[in-house]
């Protein structure tokens, strides 16, 4: 099973001391947590994508190729892209460049976001949310996987003859999720293509998270893909941790309070009572979430939310400390010696994905010659006699 961290990327003051980081400071913080992340031996490290203050990561593409060559292990990821509001092409493009780069350390989590008025800013109707999820991811797959592609729709202008670049590395397409919080078409949209499926559970109740968790699992299995248990699931929580329980609730508090995810609303008894958010010590943490599986099934990845609300960097990356010695190993443990044999333990790596679809001969073809193109098949001898042909 993956453990990791996602970020949102916000800016937001510290309550206890009023430092109010600058953009620069947030995005180079940012950095610093991943590298720490991977070094302490996490498996994976994603970033939001946000276009509106006080949010920073408005590029995660450029994060994460930095971050590609400054990282040994770790998984890099997103949480999430907007598959509503930026255009497939340029998404294929980018996301293809960044797994060549990071040779295949990476995936991507497809979602629609949490802020309204960014569909107008990049000219589309927040109305057409779902349609836009559908139709665009369908575009996105094409392009990777067909290296000409004629295509028209309802969102953009069509493509005759396109050719994405780079091409997939290997020729497999980078591994997608597809995250959504209430909407059952994004788990059906999962589920009809055998991808992953992710629930960010910190606003819900695990009750809820359960529901649409099944729903994609059912629905994985109507599809043809596996067992409903076999199903890719992930999910999102959150945590904060020290020694002492009472030290981390103290400590705690007042970033819950002001924090732009959930605070000024319900109390943090409240909110740790209904949602996944654990404050507490290690064992605390371990006692939690290591009985979600009996609510949603074996899962794949676990991701958590540590770096919001004013928290310092120090704070983070003792809170990343803390997960990697103390927390990730037993709940690693403990998931690994209940798990079916049949179940995947992680999510499906590229050098896997590659194997399987050679094993299915779905890789793409080789060269038919020295000299032929290898989009249409053509060599410069048969442009030289077509172009004879006219001149006759």
């Amino acid at each position: 099973m993956q453990f990791g961290i996602f970020s949102v990327g916000d800016v937001t003051t510290d309550p206890t001391t009023g430092h109010t980081p600058d953009d620069t400071e947030r995005v180079r913080n940012m950095l610093t947590i991943a590298e720490h992340a991977d070094a302490a031996g996490l498996d994976v490290f994603a970033t939001g994508e946000h276009h509106n203050p006080p949010f920073v990561p408005s590029s995660p593409t450029t994060m994460l190729g930095y971050l590609a060559g400054r990282t040994t292990n770790i998984v890099l990821s997103t949480a999430t892209t907007l598959i509503t509001t930026n255009d497939p092409v340029r998404l294929a493009e980018e996301y293809a460049m960044l797994q060549v780069i990071s040779d295949g350390r990476m995936d991507l989590m497809l979602g629609r976001g949490n802020t309204g008025p960014v569909y107008p800013w990049f000219g589309q109707d927040i109305r057409q949310g779902i349609p836009l999820a559908i139709e665009n991811y369908a575009l996105l797959r094409k392009l990777w996987t067909e290296d000409v592609v004629d295509w028209s729709g309802k969102f953009r202008t069509p493509l005759q003859g396109f050719t994405s670049t780079p091409r997939p590395l290997d020729g497999v397409a980078p591994f997608v999720w597809h995250a959504s919080i209430r909407s059952p078409e994004i788990a059906e949209q999962a589920a009809y293509y055998g991808d992953g499926f992710l629930h960010n559970a910190i606003f819900w109740p695990m009750e809820h998270t359960a529901q649409m968790v099944n729903f994609y699992r059912q629905r994985f299995e109507h599809h043809g893909h596996g067992q409903a248990d076999q199903a890719i699931v992930g999910l999102g929580g959150q945590v904060f941790v020290r020694k002492d329980s009472q030290k981390a609730w103290d400590e705690f508090r007042p970033y819950f309070d002001v924090a732009p995810v959930y605070g000024h609303g319900p109390s943090m008894e409240e909110f740790t009572e209904q949602t996944p958010l654990t404050v507490g010590s290690p064992q605390q943490v371990i006692d939690r979430y290591g009985k979600f599986f009996e609510q949603v099934g074996h899962y794949q990845r676990q991701m958590f939310l540590v770096d919001h609300a004013g928290l310092p960097l120090k704070t983070v990356l003792e809170q990343i400390d803390l997960l990697a010695e103390e927390i990730v190993p037993v709940l690693r443990r403990e998931a690994e010696a209940v798990r079916p044999a049949h179940v995947p333990s992680n999510p499906p790596s590229h050098a896997e994905r590659v194997a399987a679809a050679r094993a299915a001969g779905t890789l793409p073809a080789a060269h038919t010659g020295a000299a032929a193109d290898r989009w249409t098949g053509r060599t410069a001898e048969d442009d030289v006699e077509a172009a004879d042909a006219v001149a006759r």
